[in-house]
């Protein structure tokens, strides 16, 4: 599990990440979405120990990343899959990363079928696709089996049955029981891949809830309704008869009614007692993307003057905060982080050879009072990108 606490990040006078509480648990996939410059690279490389925060801290089931003994073996990251040596071949890069770690040769080869790449192990990575890299990448952070693992944007550069595979692969990983924590920007993808959502802006938290209670939250649900259009009055005379019951109806531009505050059935049931016959009682709910729009609307700091122009967006002041509240925020589902505790066991070492059968380390903490052991020398799994440029 990875928890955050008070997460802050400042570069200078610009703060990246400001004051960020969250957990992402094990046995699902959480989605962590955000505009462009909205700190999640930030939050990720901070997670991984590769920024320092300015305030606040961020565990791994409850130990800072940098106090893992062999941290590969418990976590694994995909944060750009370009940085990469381009003269190696796949199988060298990956057996480079393998040696560090103590992870034997066997594994490398396990993880390029994982990903695809056996046929092209033996070739240089300069010379592999975008969506090549990508493989390489998500091959690299599998390469430890770890219980946790991060991935940003991973479907970036793949083709339809690659972004197939990556939504089954990150499923089947949670399914296992591992911390999957992935950031995209493809609301399609999220929609079809999530269980839970962390979404911020301006590095500060918007939501924390379930993709259900995200689209609930952020729409409001409607049922189209279209009476035959050779009959005007007929139409009139169901706006009238549902109005009366308590709806609210919005006529569209194609003629249907767009009807909020009453459910189908009673909808039906209005237009049989007022002698109207109905060519269409559908329900609408807002996509994924129709609730993120409207939630991060206020906090998007890159936008076109045409959306200004037409009034699309409007744009807050010069450091304003948030244009929205934090829907859910007191409701079941919503989640405070309780206050860090002090102290606490670091995890056991990894008992026998990799691959052998072995205790879930996580849930093998070490006994209250042992020493804290070797601080983790080993670098991270995942592809170093030069510091986020916070703005």
């Amino acid at each position: 599990m990875i928890e955050a606490v008070g997460l802050t990040k400042r570069y200078g006078d610009k703060t990246a990440v400001h004051n960020l509480s969250f957990q992402v648990r094990p046995g699902a996939v959480t989605g962590f979405l955000g505009p462009n410059g909205s700190g999640k690279s930030t939050t990720m490389r901070m997670i991984l120990g590769l920024d320092n925060p300015t305030a606040g801290h961020v565990t791994i089931s409850g130990h800072p990343y940098r106090q893992l003994p062999n941290a590969p073996r418990h976590v694994g990251a995909l944060l750009d899959a370009k940085a990469v040596h381009g003269g190696r071949s796949a199988r060298n890069h990956l057996l480079s990363l393998a040696q560090l770690s103590g992870i034997p040769a066997r594994r490398v080869d396990e993880v390029l079928g994982v990903v695809g790449l056996q046929e092209v192990a033996g070739k240089r990575s300069k010379g592999f696709s975008l969506g090549m890299g990508q493989r390489l990448g998500i091959a690299a952070a599998l390469l430890g089996d770890p219980q946790v693992l991060l991935f940003d944007e991973p479907v970036n550069g793949l083709d339809p049955e690659g972004i197939l595979w990556v939504r089954n692969l990150m499923k089947a990983l949670a399914a296992e029981g591992r911390t999957v924590f992935v950031s995209s920007h493809l609301m399609s993808e999220m929609a079809l891949t999530a269980d839970h959502l962390i979404v911020i802006g301006r590095g500060q938290l918007l939501a924390d809830m379930s993709v259900t209670d995200f689209i609930s939250a952020n729409s409001a649900d409607f049922a189209r309704v279209r009476t035959p259009g050779t009959e005007p009055q007929a139409r009139e005379k169901l706006t009238s008869a549902l109005t009366e019951a308590g709806g609210h109806v919005m006529p569209e531009q194609d003629g249907a009614l767009r009807v909020t505050g009453l459910p189908l059935p009673r909808i039906s049931d209005i237009a049989h007692e007022a002698g109207v016959r109905l060519w269409e009682l559908s329900p609408h709910q807002a996509s994924l993307e129709e609730a993120y729009m409207r939630m991060t609307q206020g906090v998007v700091d890159y936008r076109s003057t045409d959306d200004q122009k037409a009034g699309l967006h409007q744009v807050p002041p010069p450091g304003a905060g948030p244009a929205v509240p934090v829907p859910g925020q007191g409701q079941p589902g919503w989640y405070a982080p309780p206050p860090p505790q002090q102290g606490g066991p670091l995890f056991a070492p990894p008992p026998g050879p990799y691959g052998a059968p072995q205790p879930n380390p996580y849930a093998q903490p070490a006994p209250q009072g042992q020493g804290p052991g070797q601080p983790a020398a080993a670098p991270v799994t995942a592809d170093r990108t030069e510091p986020e440029d916070p703005r």
